[in-house]
């Protein structure tokens, strides 16, 4: 457990025992003086060395030896002159002063030691509060790190889920697109259907129109004299050219048969009242198409050259009842109202 600086200040550890060794160095240095003393007045008394001269020669080890005599007892030494007590009294003085010397500077290597120790112990400690900060400021760097890499995860994750929503936002607007065009085109193709219906009507209302005209112009050719030019009520007639033996006569249902023939290839889109056309056409006994021209004009050019091209697509041209076709005739064209 981390411990914050301001509660718990660096302070240099306290040195176990200090009395006790204060005591144990007071002890000593009580022996040492006593010793010291006692030392130097056991060696104020010397005792007198003794001499002997051998003049006979030592006697075989074999022979008995006398007993040894006792020892003589040695007299005190007189007291020391006043000069010899200044001497010793000196000399102890300088012991002292030594011992308290000594003494001394073994406590100066004392109070270095611990100052040293101490001294390394702060600086363990700083190492340590160093370490701790460095491992802190680790802790910290990596738990922004991680807290960084989380952020851009979560931000990755939501764009994806971003991505992913807009592209179902896409496939649901391309299938909205497809069944609105899907829907268009059967709206579409319905009403090609109904135009198909509604032209298939109208032609077969113009198929029994013509068939009722047809009819009608029928009952006139019937009432009316034969011989010369004969003419239809649509327009559609031959002229004697003179060719052969004197004229061209078709039968009563060839004009219906040209017409049939005509009309699928006119193409108009514009106005249709008040237009009417009548075409010249030159043609072989067998059909083939040889020449066709405007012999009365509408007034509107587009449609005669509407009802000119109608007429030139249809090559050949249909056969009467004698499987010939007229050399020349008229084709009188209105557009479909």
């Amino acid at each position: 457990m981390i411990r914050k600086k301001s509660e718990y200040p660096l302070q240099p550890p306290r040195e176990r025992g200090t009395g006790r060794a204060f005591v144990f160095a007071l002890v000593m240095h009580l022996l040492l003086g006593f010793f010291l003393y006692h030392g130097i007045h056991w060696q104020n008394s010397t005792p007198e060395g003794e001499e002997a001269e051998l003049w006979t020669e030592v006697p075989d080890t074999a022979i008995p030896r006398p007993a040894p005599p006792p020892p003589v007892p040695v007299a005190p030494a007189p007291p020391l002159p006043d000069e010899q007590a200044d001497i010793a009294l000196q000399e102890k003085k300088r012991q002292q002063q030594e011992a308290a010397r000594q003494a001394q500077l073994a406590e100066q290597q004392r109070l270095q030691k611990l100052q040293a120790q101490q001294e390394a112990e702060a600086k363990r400690q700083q190492q340590l509060a160093a370490d701790q900060a460095a491992q802190l400021a680790a802790q910290k760097a990596a738990a922004a790190k991680q807290k960084q890499l989380q952020q851009q995860q979560a931000d990755k994750l939501k764009q994806q889920q971003l991505a992913e929503q807009q592209k179902q936002e896409q496939l649901k607007e391309q299938q909205e697109q497809q069944k609105q065009a899907e829907a268009e085109a059967q709206k579409k193709a319905d009403a090609q259907k109904a135009a198909k219906a509604k032209a298939q009507a109208d032609a077969a209302a113009q198929a029994k129109k013509l068939d009722t005209e047809r009819r009608a112009r029928l009952a006139q050719m019937m009432q009316g004299s034969a011989g010369g030019t004969s003419s239809t009520s649509d327009g559609l007639g031959k002229s004697g050219t003179g060719s052969g033996s004197g004229g061209n006569a078709t039968s009563p249902g060839y004009s219906d048969k040209v017409r049939r023939a005509v009309r699928p290839h006119i193409s108009w889109g514009g106005e249709t009242s008040g237009l009417e056309t009548v075409v010249s056409v030159r043609c072989s006994p067998t059909g083939t198409l040889l020449g066709a021209t405007i012999s009365r004009s509408s007034g509107n050019p587009a449609w005669d050259d509407a009802a000119l091209r109608a007429v030139q697509l249809t090559d050949p041209m249909p056969q009467d009842i004698n499987g010939k076709t007229p050399t020349s005739f008229l084709i009188t064209l209105r557009p479909a109202s």
